[in-house]
């Protein structure tokens, strides 16, 4: 594999957050921790014609996001120790915890709010995109739990084959930032996210 990288389909997502469970489970992550992680979008206004009438340009999604492995990853640029780095056999950006130090410069750095510190481990955490289930021939288990199948994973040349190459809707900052190894399908809500109020309504989840 030249470069893992995942795709999600906005529009079977029904924002259920089994991906984010399966995943907490399958580590056996802090409470306050989770490697993908579930937005919930929603926007839009109503508005009264001169007849009375109430229209509406309202709308609610969901995104489902875990690390997008970027080919330019802020956070291993961030890294004061070499400890975030990105594994040359597959792209995967890794830690190496034997190199962490628990700064939190990944964190800062990262504008998918993908990294994190676990401090009672004293080391940074975040989604290696299961990288011992994918030597087994396996997918990540977010991929693998997901009951819609709005989730898959692999080398990502063939993805953007499979599924094209669309890599962000709202609230992911632009992909030039870092350039990551995500395809996206959009539903026709979040092509609706360009309209006032757009707001993620779960902050404290994520």
């Amino acid at each position: 594999m030249a470069q893992f990288g995942f795709y999600y389909d906005n529009s079977r997502c029904t924002g259920c957050k089994t991906c984010v469970m399966a995943c907490k489970d399958y580590y056996d992550l802090p409470l306050d921790a989770a490697y993908r992680k579930v937005y919930d979008i929603e926007g839009g206004n109503w508005s009264e014609g001169t007849d009375g009438a109430l229209t509406t340009d309202c709308f609610f999604y969901h995104l489902s996001f875990a690390c997008g492995h970027c080919d330019d990853p802020a956070c291993v640029k961030a890294c004061p120790t070499t400890a975030m780095h990105k594994d040359a056999s597959d792209g995967i950006v890794k830690v190496d915890t034997g190199k962490c130090i628990g700064c939190g410069y990944c964190v800062m750095a990262c504008p998918y709010n993908s990294p994190m510190v676990d401090r009672e481990a004293g080391h940074a955490i975040k989604c290696e995109g299961c990288a011992a289930r994918l030597a087994e021939g396996k997918q990540p288990v977010c991929v693998s739990s997901c009951p819609l199948r709005a989730l898959d994973a692999g080398d990502i040349d063939e993805l953007r084959a499979r599924y094209g190459d669309i890599s962000q809707i709202y609230p992911m900052p632009s992909s030039d930032l870092t350039h990551p190894n995500v395809v996206t399908k959009p539903s026709p809500a979040a092509q609706l996210s360009n309209v006032s109020n757009s707001r993620v309504t779960n902050p404290e989840e994520v």
